[in-house]
């Protein structure tokens, strides 16, 4: 069933045209990957959809009382609200009932005794049980702690960048909404958060509509996939993997296309030529026929990249590091690191957000000073650096003139030529577009263009933190082809699990507090070996519990105890509930109320213990008859 319809949407920034008359429509559960090289509207028809803007044309119909959340890229938060108040935002009643409970839950937190504030979680806790609500209570606390978000009291103006997105994610997956839109919610989260996102988008009750540079998250998540390209929509059916082969085939089609038309235009035009009469009927629709095949256009494959850039010559000796360390505000990233960079070598960074990795590149590059230790770098070498936070370009330049800047040519190893406007053309920047200026760019193109002119230096070698962050996943394939052909040494900071597989072959591992572990293999083999170590750990815990021999009865304590067990959980089922029942006739008695409410508390605590006994005595039972 359809929650959602787009008819002929439209809407252009400037003189580019972002939908050109699209349609689409959005079942219930499904999960659509949107896809597009950056710049081409995807973060635009999100935030149409969301309501955020506006088309210049076209309608959105939604099904009745229809929720839809949105996740911006970049979200913005109210400073002056605490954590809690952003993430249990809304005026749905399950919302405000988890708001209102926490909050009396927190305030009972700091003064215990206080009978009033006891009452009043009291009461919030009836009222999340007549709404139901103790069900999205557990999911909310679950992402929360996933999340690493336990501080609910803390302003959201005090919170890093990081921090905030993730207070927005959890937002965003608390909230009942019919319609999920999330807008690259994998940047800035580690490996283990984004692997536990799939197993939680994955049993979503609502439909998801999402854009990300995460090619495995992309195929583990989605079952359609749309891509925006020139302004029109194509939809695929299955995921990321299905996408691949089935664009592959439309695009080969789209060639054999372009192929035909020149065919039937040249020989149309050879007609022309000859000088036949064309003054009748037949001979202008001949005429109009050929000014047609001339407007016609065909979409093809562009973007290979089939050459390795020349490098400055790379010496023996590129980066030794010799027992370095480095600390902040008392916390130690590194300590006492050694490691020798070679020739040829491809090294991927990881570990958990705050560990250090940029740290480490920006002593490598000579941005930052170690504590202790000494870091040589080889005559030689040229260094390469993308940043997170790339240089201020001069918005007021033109593409192409940005790229000059650094070089007007490149040379490829086997010494031809390639110009700044071919090496546009091959990060996706057609010649139409590398006279537009920067400031026309969204995010991600600049993102784009300032990794070619990182590229353009020539550097032989080559750090890389993050840059799968903000990067479509096109501009990536074309990065990860440039990179197997790159002959000098390439470094990368990177939580994308795909880049990582195709671009390194071992691992600089961040274990907190400083240590750095190596590992040989790609970041698979890494998780794979990670899986089974803890496997072995589960199985070497369990073994003093295996090597028990088995018992071949109940004593006679536990016998008399296994009789009357479940006897004395009923008893103790009914006792709850007719102490509920005894509180909610109370009225306004606060002492009777309080006492009846230290009575359930005790007597839920003596269920709680029955029951626990109940499971142990059954396990026992059970291995006997077994």
């Amino acid at each position: 069933m359809s929650i959602l319809l787009v008819e002929r949407l439209y809407k252009t920034y400037g003189e580019k045209v972002l939908f050109d008359h699209i349609s689409f429509s959005i079942a219930e559960k499904e999960r659509i990957g949107l896809i597009g090289t950056n710049g081409t509207g995807k973060s635009s028809l999100l935030k149409v959809i969301a309501g955020v803007e506006s088309a210049d044309d076209g309608g959105i119909t939604r099904s009745n009382q229809m929720r839809i959340e949105y996740l911006a890229q970049e979200p913005e938060l109210d400073p002056n609200l605490t954590v809690l108040d952003t993430i249990y935002d809304g005026n749905s009643d399950i919302m405000k009932a988890m708001r209102d409970y926490e909050w009396a839950l927190s305030e009972l937190g700091r003064d215990p005794e206080n009978a009033k504030k006891q009452e009043r979680l009291f009461q919030q806790q009836q009222r999340m049980e007549q709404l139901s609500a103790w069900e999205a209570n557990t999911v909310a606390k679950t992402v929360l702690s996933r999340l690493g978000i336990t501080d609910y009291s803390q302003k959201v103006q005090h919170l890093s960048g990081g921090q905030k997105k993730r207070v927005a994610i959890a937002r965003a997956l608390i909230q009942p909404a019919d319609l999920l839109i999330l807008d690259e919610p994998t940047n800035h989260l580690d490996n283990e958060t984004i692997e536990w996102l799939e197993g939680y988008l994955a049993q979503y009750k609502g439909a998801i509509l999402m854009v990300t540079h995460d090619r495995y998250f992309l195929n583990r998540v989605t079952n359609r996939i749309f891509e925006l390209d020139k302004g029109k929509l194509y939809t695929y059916e299955g995921n990321y993997e299905t996408f691949l082969e089935k664009k592959a085939e439309r695009e080969a089609l789209a060639v054999q296309n372009e192929m035909k038309r020149q065919k039937i235009l040249q020989r149309e035009l050879a007609w022309l030529r000859r000088g036949a009469k064309a003054r009748t009927t037949k001979q202008k629709a001949r005429i109009d026929r050929i000014e047609k095949l001339q407007e016609q256009t065909f979409t093809t494959q562009q973007g290979e990249l089939d050459f390795a850039i020349g490098t400055k010559r790379l010496g023996k000796k590129v980066i030794e590091v010799k027992g370095i360390s480095k600390s902040f505000a008392g916390k130690k990233l590194v300590e006492n690191f050694n490691y020798l960079l070679t020739p040829g070598e491809r090294l991927g960074i990881i570990g958990p957000n705050g560990s250090g990795k940029s740290t480490l590149l920006n002593m490598l590059a000579g941005r930052m000073k170690p504590d202790s230790g000494t870091i040589e770098i080889g005559e030689t070498v040229k260094i390469g650096y993308y940043t997170q936070d790339h240089e201020e370009m001069d918005e007021n330049l033109r593409v192409v003139e940005y790229i000059k800047e650094v070089a007007e040519v490149v040379k490829t190893v086997d010494g031809q030529i390639i110009t700044a406007e071919q090496m546009l053309e091959r990060f996706l920047f057609p010649r139409s577009h590398q006279w537009t200026y920067i400031h026309r760019l969204s995010g991600g193109e600049r993102r784009r263009l300032y990794l070619l002119r990182v590229l353009m230096e020539e550097p032989n070698v080559l750090f890389l933190d993050e840059p799968t962050n903000d990067l479509d996943t096109e501009t990536l394939g074309v990065l990860e082809d440039y990179l197997e052909q790159f002959p000098g040494v390439v470094m990368t900071v990177s939580h994308d699990r795909y880049f990582l597989d195709r671009v390194v072959d071992h691992l600089l591992v961040f274990e907190g507090n400083g240590v750095i572990s190596r590992f040989q293999g790609s970041y698979s083999d890494y998780l794979e070996m990670k899986k089974q170590q803890e496997q072995q750990k589960e199985k070497t815990e369990k073994k003093p519990t295996q090597k028990k021999e088995r018992r071949k009865k109940l004593s006679y304590k536990e016998q008399k105890e296994w009789e009357t067990i479940e006897e004395r959980i009923a008893e103790l089922e009914d006792k709850k509930k007719q102490l509920e029942q005894e509180i909610a006739e109370a009225g306004s008695d606060f002492d009777r109320i309080q006492t009846l409410y230290e009575e359930q508390q005790a007597v839920e605590e003596e269920l709680e213990k029955a029951i626990e006994r109940w499971t142990e005595l059954s396990i026992l039972v059970e291995e006997m008859e077994g």
